[in-house]
């Protein structure tokens, strides 16, 4: 989710970033006040760039609602420092069958929901056949494709739900059926579409069920409080039930929706504020700042191309515009100027630093590089690209860019604006600026021509970005379909599931297709946070993949 994961997040979800309230100090004591007011202080106040989206751990998508849901809901696994897993709801380490297709949970006996139940195998079997159930809709489902048994069969109607490869064995035993082994399969345990659901208060809530605060339960560190399920504001507040509560320092933090940045600047400048996000203006402001941090993550952010919008081919049905859109404006600048966050420009779609050659341990990146020529800046080629669509779809052509409505969104978009209608004359790109619910509501539908848009890392493999594209995937919208790319796809989690060579060169070939030969995206940067923060924050663990962040061990000093 990202972590674009989520998911998937705008471009501006990482320039507008947190802000923690100032606390004060305050030396240790042993006096009872002292104490108290102690206690008092371990509250912060964070900005998000958006809404919550959902609190329904199987219809998340976006990584707001996934960053949530990751303080107030535990599964089998979390995300701790350095994005190394710690055992959540899971007692210890499973139990793994010799063709490590069987994993055996015990559950820890002191985990419970907030509203005192305990936590049990069968939430988890609950959870998980709710969100491969076709009639659910859950967009995330197909990461139990070929992952969980029967997962498959389930969601194109073949076989029951009851068939799905998850059993609660007694109350604290989960035993889980793999279809295949699976090396990155504990990224999956952590992830926030494996959490559980207490089947009987979900029943008993019936639609009204995770619309507000009040209508939902947890069993992570923290619960939510004063959420209505469309407000700009909302707060985390410790969770005395959960098994680990002594560990967890932090009192609450009150949660503010900002869109703009000057706003975090101010909060920040003033002192009732303990960390910013920076976007371009402040990012070269405070470029030299003590207390300045860079935090790279494993998302990329790109243009998305739809092909058919209201039953209807859109200009990007043409190869030659897509190709020549994608070459037809400075990544590079983009990044620096634009940006300035130390994000950096590029041309594909899996990141630097998510994965590794089995053999050589060469970064996926440079393996794709060293394979194949990827589309870039390029106003001669772009150009010629556009000629070619011009004879096919006319010479005068409009279309729609679909972006959020933050001022760096606004920028953003204006840029694109700027440079393919310099580039590629003819070209007219109509704007369309919306808050971000609503884009994710025209995302969803395919209603959109081209989206600024982003994807973090859900789990640490090729396949969390490649498989957004594959035929009918519930999450890209572009209408996008090629066979070859979707047999590759598939080989990767079949035919060539234990062949981690194989997979490699599969997923190298499948990102060739995507973005050189059909240009079904258009990638345009990595992104970085740039963040100005108060160093008595302490243990607040920003994530790699996943949720953005995680407060659980975060405390003030």
């Amino acid at each position: 989710m990202k972590k674009l994961k989520v998911s998937a997040v705008m471009a501006i979800v990482l320039i507008v970033g947190l802000v923690l309230a100032a606390c004060g100090g305050g030396n240790s004591s042993s006096d009872s006040k002292d104490s108290a007011k102690k206690d008092k202080e371990q509250t912060i106040n964070l900005l998000e760039s958006a809404q919550i989206a959902t609190m329904d751990t199987v219809m998340s998508t976006d990584v707001v609602s996934g960053t949530a849901m990751d303080q107030v809901i535990e599964g089998l696994y979390s995300l701790g420092k350095d994005d190394k897993f710690e055992l959540g709801v899971a007692a210890e380490e499973p139990t793994i069958s010799k063709d490590n297709k069987t994993y055996t949970f015990k559950l820890r006996d002191d985990a419970k929901w907030s509203n005192g139940d305990d936590v049990t195998a069968n939430d988890f079997v609950f959870a998980w056949r709710k969100a491969v159930n076709p009639d659910t809709g859950a967009q995330y489902a197909y990461m139990f494709d070929g992952v969980i048994e029967n997962a498959s069969d389930i969601m194109t109607k073949k076989k029951g739900v009851d068939t799905l490869g998850v059993k609660a064995v007694d109350d604290k035993t989960l035993e889980v059926q793999l279809e295949r082994p699976i090396t990155y399969i504990k990224s999956l345990f952590a992830f926030v579409t494996f959490k559980p659901q207490n089947e009987k208060f979900v029943k008993e809530q019936g639609k009204n069920y995770a619309k507000t605060s009040e209508n939902l339960i947890y069993n992570g560190p923290f619960t939510l409080k004063d959420w209505d399920g469309n407000g700009d504001t909302w707060e985390y507040v410790k969770n005395d039930k959960y098994w680990g509560a002594k560990d967890v320092k932090l009192k609450n933090a009150k949660i503010n929706v900002v869109k703009q940045p000057s706003t975090g600047i101010n909060l920040y400048t003033k002192g009732e504020a303990d960390a910013v996000n920076l976007s371009a203006e402040y990012a070269k402001q405070y470029a030299k700042d003590k207390n300045r941090i860079s935090v790279p993550q494993a998302s990329v952010f790109y243009l998305k191309f739809n092909q058919k919008r209201d039953g209807k081919e859109t200009p990007l049905a043409n190869e030659h515009a897509r190709k020549a859109i994608a070459q037809a404006f400075n990544k590079e600048a983009y990044a620096k100027q634009i940006l300035a966050n130390g994000s950096v420009a590029v041309d594909q779609q899996v990141p630097e630093g998510l994965a590794a050659n089995p053999k050589t341990g060469e970064d996926f990146t440079k393996s794709a590089a060293a394979a194949n020529k990827y589309l870039t800046y390029d106003v001669e080629a772009a150009q010629k690209e556009w000629k070619e669509a011009q004879k096919e779809i006319g010479d005068k052509v409009t279309i729609e860019l679909l972006s959020d409505d933050t001022d760096n969104a606004k920028s953003s978009s204006q840029y694109m604006k700027d440079q393919l209608e310099k580039n590629l004359p003819g070209l007219t790109l109509s704007l369309k600026n919306v808050p971000f619910n609503n884009r994710v509501d025209l995302d969803s539908k395919s209603n959109f021509d081209m989206e600024l848009s982003g994807w973090g890392a859900d789990y640490q493999d090729p396949m969390t970005f490649l498989d957004l594209y594959v035929t009918g995937g519930s999450n890209a919208n572009i209408n996008y379909s090629n066979k070859e790319y979707d047999a590759l796809i598939n080989a990767n989690k079949t035919t060539d599931a234990a062949d981690p060579q194989k997979r490699w060169e599969n997923f190298i070939k499948a990102q060739d297709i995507l973005i050189n030969q059909d240009a079904a995206i258009a990638p345009i940067y990595q992104r970085s946070l740039s963040i100005l923060q108060n160093p008595a924050i302490k243990d607040m663990y920003r994530h790699n993949f996943g949720s953005d962040y995680s407060l659980k061990a975060a405390y003030i000093k």
